[in-house]
């Protein structure tokens, strides 16, 4: 299973329906998530900023991470969103090695 970090901003409408039924839309949308598709949030939380939630997602592959940011976006409460894909210790320490193997030069 791939990790991915996922953060949201909610549209100012969004907020306000959460305001009046505060619920944990994690909790639901990552059940959701896991049920029909089989991704999983393994970590994360509710965060203010930029973003209004960070999450690790858990899923099989990058179709399958891109399917649940778009059915969320399509969903109209996510007013921005960014998906990034993390690579464990051992994938990092192999992508290093390779790295330096390659003989880049830059414009100068």
């Amino acid at each position: 299973m791939t990790q991915y970090l996922y953060q949201a901003a909610y549209t100012p409408e969004s907020l306000a329906a959460q305001m009046k039924n505060p619920v944990d839309r994690l909790a639901q949308v990552g059940a959701l998530m896991e049920q029909s598709v089989g991704v999983k949030i393994i970590g994360g939380g509710f965060s203010f900023g930029d973003y209004d939630i960070a999450v690790i997602l858990e899923a099989d592959n990058d179709a399958t991470a891109a399917a649940v940011a778009i059915a969320i976006a399509a969903g109209g409460a996510i007013q921005s969103a960014k998906t990034t894909p993390l690579l464990s210790g051992d994938e990092w320490i192999a992508a290093m090695t390779t790295a330096s193997k390659i003989k880049y030069t830059p414009a100068k």
